[in-house]
């Protein structure tokens, strides 16, 4: 079996530098061709300036295979004239499920980006691939709010009726040995035609699939697992049933095996890794410091607070925050990045420079390094702002590229 890959919401191409241990130094990119990309699909809907499609193309561009790369509103793409593939990845937009979002706000698959799962949903339908690694928000396994895990459920379902089985697992890069606190849901689904599907049904035991010998278990090793919960979705139960009647409370680890959900809260064991003193950069320009003016407002945005405030029905409530630490250790793993880093917000990465003992923000190349991008990676013509962004929106490399040479293994038997 061929080792091709389309990539949907592609952003800056963080699925392929990890599937292809990508480099760029000096202006050049250097692929390994461990995996052959056919086609990658991004579009941002809410800008003119298509930055994160330019920097992919920018890094990746064929002239001998222009169609490679789409710019185009996903649902928009006659899925038909998608190549045939082995394996379709992306980390698909979150916005609707992210807890960035407040709750009166969140509309789960039914918000503006969340219908773009039917847009995954309708290439697996058409194309059939192999094998399937998503990734997303952890939220998305308690969305929406009204009715937890019916979105969720509604996926799997999908993917039931469409012959796949799954597993899940929200992964934090940290606990891994990366320098990001960043915990997010990863998705493997495999037709049951594969040969990987028969190994898993051979075993005939979902916990050992679920902690040593499934796509997750055999890379990202556990400490302890709790009891295993379970719900059948019959092939006979609608997506309209599911939709109106689901109820199931999803932990951060499970599968979905011939028709049933499990689900289970694993710890995962402890690796000690890199934290932020590991990506700092020296001589760091003197506009990433911290003024006077901002010294203050960051005392006050990550110190605790009690703020009353006005609903829309006129009743008034205590908004309250607790302190943060006045700055971002060092010796510890980044928080998670937010696409509003860089600027004056409580969520920003504050550090004290060990270099000068000065308090500022993370550079740019930093925070590539944060997810483990090559440095500059985004540096293709983009302000410094949007280079923020794409960080806060992207994913953790090396947890992706652990995936890649394990899905890699799993493609030669095929």
């Amino acid at each position: 079996m061929e080792k091709t890959v389309i990539e949907l919401f592609a952003g800056v191409g963080g699925f392929r530098v990890a599937f292809n241990d990508v480099t760029f130094s000096n202006g050049k990119t250097k692929e390994n061709k461990n995996f052959n990309f056919l086609w990658a699909n991004q579009w941002e809907p809410s800008t003119k300036s298509q930055d994160a499609f330019n920097c992919y193309r920018s890094h990746f561009f064929n002239r001998n295979n222009e169609n490679e790369f789409s710019n185009i509103n996903i649902s928009l793409v006659d899925k038909t004239l998608i190549p045939n593939h082995t394996v379709l990845c992306g980390g698909f937009p979150c916005q609707d499920y992210s807890v960035a979002r407040s709750l009166s706000n969140e509309k789960g698959i039914e918000g503006k980006k969340g219908v773009l799962w039917w847009d995954i949903y309708n290439i697996l339908k058409v194309k059939k691939p192999p094998f399937v690694l998503l990734e997303n928000v952890d939220r998305l396994l308690k969305s929406p709010s009204k009715q937890r895990g019916r979105d969720f459920g509604i996926m799997l379902k999908c993917f039931n009726d469409l012959g796949y089985n799954v597993e899940r697992r929200v992964i934090n890069a940290a606990e891994y040995g990366f320098s990001q606190r960043r915990r997010r849901t990863y998705i493997f689904a495999y037709l049951k035609n594969t040969n990987f599907y028969k190994s898993q049904k051979s075993i005939n035991d979902i916990a050992k699939i679920i902690k040593t010998d499934g796509f997750f278990g055999q890379s990202f090793k556990i400490k302890k697992m709790d009891d295993i919960k379970s719900l059948n979705i019959n092939n006979d139960v609608d997506l309209v049933y599911v939709s109106n009647n689901f109820k199931f409370s999803f932990c951060n680890s499970g599968a979905l095996f011939d028709g049933n959900i499990y689900t289970t809260q694993y710890e995962a064991k402890d690796v000690s890794g890199l934290t932020l003193k590991d990506i700092v950069q020296n001589n760091v320009d003197k506009k990433y410091f911290l003024n006077d003016e901002q010294v203050q407002k960051f005392k006050y945005l990550r110190g605790s607070k009690k703020i009353k405030r006005k609903r829309p029905n006129g009743e008034f409530y205590y908004y309250s925050e607790g302190a943060m630490s006045p700055y971002d250790s060092l010796d510890l793993p980044g928080r998670t990045m937010l696409t509003s880093e860089g600027t004056v917000n409580r969520s920003s990465h504050i550090i004290l420079d060990p270099y000068n003992n000065k308090l500022r923000f993370l550079t740019p190349i930093e925070c590539e390094r944060l997810n483990g991008f090559p440095d500059d990676w985004t540096n293709t013509g983009m302000s410094e702002k949007r280079r923020y962004f794409m960080m806060g929106n992207a994913l953790v490399v090396g947890i992706i590229r652990i995936m890649a040479k394990r899905l890699g293994s799993i493609i030669d038997k095929e």
